[in-house]
């Protein structure tokens, strides 16, 4: 019996067929005037500025920190002395979970993946000899978040800066935890609870820093499409819209200044579609879901960071293409600033010579291949209007079943996004491991193991914090830390903004763990119900 060859099948890297060739019978509904515009002009498809980069470069961002706060400083000291343009704080396990680092679920974990924060002391030690006033500042912290920004307003206050002055980004983005991260510690809604305080407070005292990045990096990390990965980020951002209008805010009154965070994965035309659609869907739901005035409110704001998930072990220098390719996707779709994944990531956190290669990297892409020279280059292709149009059609879908389903909580207690991202990820692996989608250097094109030195975390950084801990707790005024846990108790209880008590908690040198315990008192800690 003859072998019957089927022809190729090319897909994107989500699986939404490519077809053969793009031309104006793709285009046939596409109004460029409706769906396209100018840059810095409604609905912002082609970028929200005028100039883009010709104006100004997106930020060099890179995320960084291990062990202890005096080694990440180093870090950070370094980074900056070799054209870093912004700083964004890595934190490691415990900190994330609101643990501290003498805490029995800490142990093994300190310093692991990102830097060991417990206490203002920490804080003021992480930023020590870096001016808060003159550099943005990103924290990826999500559950503790509120904790972690007082520390840091408690710090600039130190500093003699105003918070008029601080720029840069809490993540503070819970609902993408209970999705995809699972980095969570009180349920969903008194979390939600949080999030708007931090919303709600920012709005009125740091006018330039961004209260949240509602981040759909981790969803797609998590193994999603990148149609999935857009529509459950701004899902996300309607929900954390609606619980600050239910609070009494105006929605120009804090929209300007939410922020976005996306993943800048693999399949080049696909991410590039995907942040123009991002930035047309978002303008379009600020002017007619929500009757925005200000122009400011309607234009998506964005960082990106190159796909963890897709670096591999195998072959590592392979990594510093990838990231390179990615990153130009990122540019060519408008983002305001960008981190580069290092090559050694899929061993450890990265070196300092594997750091400089990624921030050298963005420099390269800057400075001498032209990308910056003129906005959405690539706008007017057949394909990527087309690409663009498919991937709003598909976001916007998801946000109607999940409009229909109540919102964004009740489809994380349903399962569906959990569901929707699991389905993804089972396909994508099957794909992989059957040799239909090619990994180079993975299940294609092996060659002899590249070997690379990576970064060694030990045990010593646990004991280190302990120790301050303990010396720490045996200086403060013991009565000024229970007096201000027993208010934010209070607080908390109350339907008051929780922010002014955890930073007098704060300025008393109350603990992370301290200050998060005094909240589970309140809200109680959340388990994850498996959804089959």
């Amino acid at each position: 019996m003859a072998h019957i060859s089927s022809a190729p099948q090319f897909t994107s890297i989500s699986g939404v067929p490519i077809e053969p060739l793009y031309g104006p019978e793709q285009l046939a509904n596409f109004d460029p005037a409706r769906d396209l515009g100018d840059p810095g002009e409604f609905p912002y498809t082609r970028g929200i500025h005028r100039d883009m980069y010709r104006g100004k470069l997106w930020t060099i961002r890179q995320f960084s920190g291990f062990a202890t706060p005096e080694e990440t400083n180093r870090r950070y000291h370094y980074l900056l002395e070799h054209g870093q343009a912004g700083l964004s704080v890595a934190f490691d396990l415990p900190t994330l979970m609101g643990y501290d680092p003498d805490h029995p679920m800490s142990e093994g974990e300190v310093g692991k993946c990102g830097a060991s924060i417990c206490s203002l002391e920490d804080m003021e030690i992480l930023f020590r000899g870096i001016p808060l006033g003159e550099v943005t500042v990103s924290m990826t912290i999500n559950s503790p978040a509120a904790v972690l920004w007082a520390m840091y307003l408690a710090v600039a206050e130190k500093q003699a800066v105003d918070w008029q002055r601080l720029s840069g980004t809490l993540q503070n983005d819970i609902l993408k935890e209970y999705i995809a991260q699972k980095e969570y510690i009180f349920p969903p809604r008194p979390s939600m609870r949080l999030v708007t305080d931090t919303i709600e407070f920012g709005a009125r005292h740091t006018p330039r820093f961004n209260p949240i990045s509602i981040s759909g990096y981790h969803i797609r990390e998590a193994g999603s499409t990148a149609a999935q990965e857009l529509a459950f980020t701004l899902r996300d951002g309607i929900e954390y819209v609606d619980w600050a209008l239910d609070r009494g805010m105006q929605i120009d009154e804090f929209a300007p200044r939410l922020s976005f965070f996306f993943n800048a994965h693999s399949d080049f035309f696909e991410e590039i579609a995907k942040y123009r659609a991002a930035r047309k869907i978002w303008a379009h739901v600020m002017r007619e879901r929500y009757a925005a005035r200000n122009e400011r409110s309607m234009k998506l704001r964005f960082h990106a960071q190159t796909a963890g998930c897709s670096l591999t072990w195998q072959q590592p220098y392979n990594n510093v293409v990838r990231t390179a390719w990615q990153a130009m996707s990122a540019v060519l779709g408008g983002a305001q600033s960008l981190h580069t994944n290092s090559l050694d990531e899929a061993y450890a956190l990265p070196s300092e010579e594997a750091v400089t290669i990624a921030l050298r990297t963005q420099q390269i892409l800057a400075h001498e291949t032209g990308v910056a020279n003129t906005p959405d280059p690539l706008g007017g292709s057949y394909f990527i209007e087309k690409l663009t149009l498919d991937m709003e059609e598909s976001a916007n879908d998801y946000i109607r079943r999940i409009d229909q389903l109540g919102g964004m909580i009740p489809a994380i207690e349903a399962g569906f996004p959990q569901s929707e991202i699991a389905s993804a990820s089972y396909r994508y692996q099957r794909e992989v491991e059957q040799g239909e989608r090619v990994i180079v250097g993975a299940n294609r094109f092996h060659s002899q193991e590249q070997q690379i030195e990576i970064l060694q975390i030990d045990e010593t950084a646990q004991r280190s914090q302990e120790e301050k801990l303990k010396r720490l707790r045996a200086r403060r005024d013991r009565g000024a830390v229970q007096k201000s846990l027993d208010n934010l108790k209070r607080s908390a209880e109350s339907t008051e903004n929780t922010m002014p008590c955890i930073i007098d908690a704060v300025r008393a040198y109350a603990t992370l763990g301290e200050i998060c315990d005094a909240l589970r008192h309140v809200f109680g800690a959340y388990t994850e119900t498996t959804h089959l």
